[in-house]
């Protein structure tokens, strides 16, 4: 699929993914349209992009929208609270929408489907989980392919572990969390066990990912691994974090009864216990796949450190 005849690109979703993928664009020099619901998002926007309220639940307006776009990101995605409520409705109605145009529609998705898993993640494996989100995750995966078999859309979906980086908040367990506490000398809270390796998924990477994923014909109908850089363990992750600020990094390990107790003040935090699996045992993610069709092309773990810290001090020193 050549740029020129791309037309504009749609971004569903102004989080984290959502915004790397407009970086991504821009840096191509591609046109952008964010969608949201509020229409605004706090920071200033790069030339070449624009953004305007949306339903993403709406059929009809995502249809609309998305009219004269060849390339439509769905990046969006509900509180972390209420995924089973709210994360269908919302990829059917940009799915319903987009199967009214000519665009190809590109889902950035995580790996909750997979369940726990004994070995590398691959592509190939079973749907497997047993929790409330990871079965929503399988649910609208499962969706989305069916209706690119069934001729409906074109789709391809780009997944990723945790990810880290500029933008990232929340509930991350290498967000701010980990970097707020770093530059200001204070105790991280982090989740599981420190040792186990664990990839760990730069944001900025992630965007790059989907939008090869959209400029690749061979990409549709498929899922794919977007390339991490390397497998570290989490402890390792925060010493590289203790070398880029210049001093150690306390951190303080929470559990599940951990996050049960906590859970009842923070719901997010809550959340999190049904996923902890991950954080317990080796969460490896093998991206062979797209390496092998795409080549690979991520940030190293110390760079991409020092531009998530840039973005953090320069977050700090605005509030």
């Amino acid at each position: 699929m050549n740029a020129q005849d791309q037309g504009r690109s749609i971004v569903f979703g102004t989080g984290p993914l959502g915004l790397a993928v407009m970086d991504e664009l821009v840096a191509r020099g591609r046109p952008v349209t964010l969608i949201n619901r509020s229409g605004q998002v706090d920071e200033l926007l790069p030339d070449g992009v624009e953004i305007v309220p949306g339903d993403a639940t709406d059929p009809d307006q995502v249809a609309a929208i998305c009219a004269e776009a060849g390339l439509v990101f769905h990046c969006a995605q509900p509180g972390y609270t209420n995924w089973p409520e709210q994360f269908p409705p919302i990829t059917q109605g940009i799915l319903d929408g987009v199967s009214r145009t000519k665009a190809r529609l590109v889902v950035g998705e995580n790996l909750y489907m997979y369940g726990p898993v004994s070995g590398p993640i691959r592509e190939d494996l079973p749907f497997a989980a047993t929790t409330r989100k990871g079965k929503v995750r399988a649910e609208m995966a499962r969706t989305l392919l069916e209706a690119h078999q069934a001729g409906k859309v074109r789709v391809t979906i780009g997944r990723a572990s945790d990810f880290y980086g500029p933008r990232v908040l929340g509930s991350a367990n290498v967000g701010d969390m980990l970097f707020d506490a770093a530059l200001a000398g204070k105790t991280a809270n982090l989740v599981g066990d420190l040792d186990q390796p664990h990839t760990y998924t730069y944001i900025k990477d992630f965007g790059r990912g989907l939008v090869t994923l959209g400029d690749h014909d061979e990409a549709l109908g498929q899922a794919w691994h977007v390339p991490s850089a390397e497998t570290i363990t989490t402890r390792q992750f925060v010493e590289l974090v203790e070398g880029a600020v210049g001093r150690p990094v306390k951190v303080r390990a929470a559990g599940r009864w951990m996050l049960a107790i906590i859970g009842l003040f923070v719901p997010d935090a809550g959340e999190m216990k049904e996923m902890l699996y991950e954080f317990e045992e080796p969460f490896v993610v093998d991206h062979s796949k797209f390496e092998g069709a795409f080549g690979v092309d991520v940030t190293p773990h110390p760079q991409a450190i020092l531009e998530t810290l840039a973005w953090y001090r320069q977050r700090l020193s605005s509030e």
